[in-house]
């Protein structure tokens, strides 16, 4: 059955708390084997802003379609940013902190422009928010956001905010592996974006990692997962992991200027010493 279009419904409910600028995040990326993790985060005033018609979660809309939504929401939106955390930051920080970095990143872009008043997170984990008891173990990815954020499953199907993230999130994905592609053509990241595709694992098998793989990841299959799903090498995923449509799961310390990477043709530049090195990559 076709899922519904997605609303505003959820995002106006907050405007009886008397909260209107009510940011949608959503994440790409989390599966894959190699590239970034992305978070697209789009911003709406809920008070006033009428439906966005044709945009839909990401996953459901064609490469075309979704390059033709990312000006509309970007005139749409109140505000609207993209932060990535790349694959050296994964493997040092892992995963879950890694979203919360490029969470972060997404936030500080959109600070720029609007302060939300609360955020809708797409899944049922909340990893946006900051850690208040860090691991001894486990370094922080971020400071997060400090507005209150709400899980919602499935809110990527049905929160206008999020869908709209998703989309901006995926197109600028996409657009820097593409580029990626032009420096490490045996791997096919052109098509299959960094996911574990049969050509990609036989690419692997057959050249080794690249500089842009997650090396702490396994990155052959395992028995008892997915073939086109990469996972840490510790066999653990976030708690709101799961298994993408499609054949696909759902830098620098500071922010990227402007609204995204994409558009600036590479990884935020400048790790302060003693952060994660960071890859360089154009798209």
């Amino acid at each position: 059955m076709t899922p519904k279009n997605p609303h505003l419904r959820f995002e106006r409910s907050f405007t009886a708390q008397g909260l209107r600028m009510i940011a949608g995040a959503d994440e790409v990326g989390r599966g894959a084997l190699a590239g970034p993790v992305t978070v697209g985060m789009v911003v709406v005033d809920a008070a006033a802003v009428k439906a966005l018609k044709g945009v839909r979660d990401s996953k459901l809309l064609s490469p075309k379609d979704r390059e033709l939504l990312v000006p509309r929401i970007q005139a749409w939106a109140a505000a609207y940013g993209v932060g990535h955390a790349s694959p050296e930051e994964i493997d040092a920080i892992g995963l879950t902190a890694a979203l919360r970095l490029a969470g972060t990143r997404a936030w500080q872009a959109v600070l720029e422009t609007a302060r939300p008043d609360a955020v809708i997170l797409d899944g049922n984990f909340n990893w946006l928010s900051p850690v208040e008891q860090p691991s001894l173990f486990e370094e922080d990815g971020g400071t997060g956001c400090d507005a209150p954020v709400h899980t919602r499953i499935k809110a990527d199907l049905n929160c206008l905010s999020v869908a709209a993230a998703s989309v901006l999130a995926k197109v600028e994905r996409d657009t820097l592996m593409a580029g990626l592609a032009l420096e490490h053509p045996a791997y096919g990241w052109d098509i299959n974006k960094g996911y574990a595709t049969a050509a990609h694992r036989t690419a692997l098998t057959e050249y080794g990692p690249s500089a842009v793989h997650r090396r702490s990841w396994r990155l052959m299959p395992d028995e008892g997962l997915p073939a086109d799903e990469g996972s840490p090498a510790d066999g653990a995923l976030p708690e709101d992991a799961g298994v993408p449509a499609g054949g696909a799961l759902p830098e620098d310390a500071g922010v990227p200027e402007g609204k995204g990477l994409a558009e600036h043709g590479v990884f935020p530049a400048g790790p302060a010493e003693g952060e994660p090195v960071l890859v360089a990559g154009q798209p």
